[in-house]
């Protein structure tokens, strides 16, 4: 038994940790005499982490990226959600509060003091400037690739008529029978998609209806979610006539080992053939799409606080009265608050927290 002393503890409060020896059947010995003790009870999934939040030892963004790290599945995500749970993002915001401190605290100058001479009317000096420059940083960081894209992963679909190899493309790239295929046209009437991860990096594998005019109302309808797929893609993989090739598709020749066709890069399912080379393709764009390594993304949460702090900071630009750029100020301060969990998020935390197993 060990004995950890509060607040110098992962929830800042007195803890103990039982080292059991023996099988399961220790352990649920000693899990039935402790639910005998008055008052002592079975923590609730991320209770711990919940409290540590709550007792200052984390920030919101910080168990978002705890959260991100027990759901990883790739380095890829790994890495990204220990840059969030280790304060990278918390220490970008905490950095833009000082400044918004600062450059509050010399406009009230200005309008409390202006009459004791050591303080002019004027604007500060390189006070725009600065404004500017912590606006233009908040930007940079909203054009980020999205968190939502690495925990998802890179939304791969591969679309054309029916019959034209895309199913068996799937099952290649994904490396097993994730769809069915046969020689019969509009084989596939589903969307089925397919997670898998190459070289680390997330990828979503999506196989769609083959796209022709259909008098089948059950081959319409996949068609139709075909159709809003190629919308949703980050990466279109086109295996139809070149003269239908979506804009800023990945034009691909399948069946290489039967037919000659243009194409960005010939593949055979059968054989082999130009697999690797569209699966470099795919890592060199998904990197693209990604974050890069030790570069933070926002969470579609986080990027809604930031967007409203950006919009707020761009209001006190474009005030002439520094009362009312005064108060854009304490508006910008108080949207980034939100995002290291200092606003009014009582819903939000039940939901983050409950995704987390118990004992964390």
């Amino acid at each position: 038994m060990l004995r950890f002393p509060g607040p110098a503890t992962a929830t800042g409060e007195d803890l103990v940790e039982l080292h059991l020896h023996g099988g399961r059947a220790v352990v649920v010995s000693v899990l039935e005499a402790l639910s005998s003790v008055d008052g002592l009870r079975a923590a609730e999934p991320g209770e711990f982490t919940r409290r540590a939040f709550e007792n200052g030892r984390i920030d919101l963004a910080e168990a978002e990226g705890l959260a991100d790290l027990l759901a990883a599945e790739t380095e890829t995500q790994r890495r990204a959600a220990l840059a969030l749970a280790g304060g990278a993002l918390s220490r970008q915001v905490q950095g833009w509060e000082a400044r918004l401190d600062a450059l509050a605290a010399a406009l009230e100058a200005v309008l409390n003091f202006s009459d004791e001479g050591e303080v002019g009317e004027e604007w500060p000096a390189g006070w725009h400037g600065a404004v500017e420059t912590l606006a233009g940083e908040m930007q940079a960081v909203l054009a980020r690739p999205p968190a939502e894209r690495l925990r998802d992963g890179v939304r791969v679909v591969i679309a054309g008529p029916p019959n034209a190899g895309k199913s068996s493309l799937l099952n290649v790239l994904v490396q097993r029978d994730a769809a069915i295929t046969s020689p019969i046209p509009g084989t596939t009437r589903d969307v089925i998609e397919a997670p898998v991860a190459i070289s680390g990096i997330p990828f979503l594998f999506t196989d769609t209806a083959g796209l022709r005019e259909s008098g089948d109302e059950i081959e319409r309808i996949g068609v139709d979610l075909a159709r809003r797929s190629l919308a949703a893609a980050d990466i279109l993989l086109w295996l139809g006539p070149p003269e239908e090739q979506p804009e800023g598709s990945v034009l691909v020749a399948a069946k290489a080992d039967l037919e000659d066709r243009p194409g960005d890069v010939h593949v055979s399912a059968v054989t082999g053939q130009g697999v690797g080379e569209l699966v470099a393709l795919l890592e060199d764009r998904a990197r693209a799409l990604l974050p890069a390594q030790g570069e933070v993304s926002l969470n579609a949460r986080q990027r809604a606080a930031v967007e409203a702090a950006a919009s707020a900071l761009a209001g006190a630009l474009g005030e002439t009265e520094m009362l009312l750029a005064a108060e854009s100020l304490r508006l910008t301060r108080a949207e980034l608050s939100s995002v290291t969990g200092r606003g009014g998020i009582e819903e939000m935390l039940d939901a983050l927290f409950g995704r987390f197993c118990i004992g964390k």
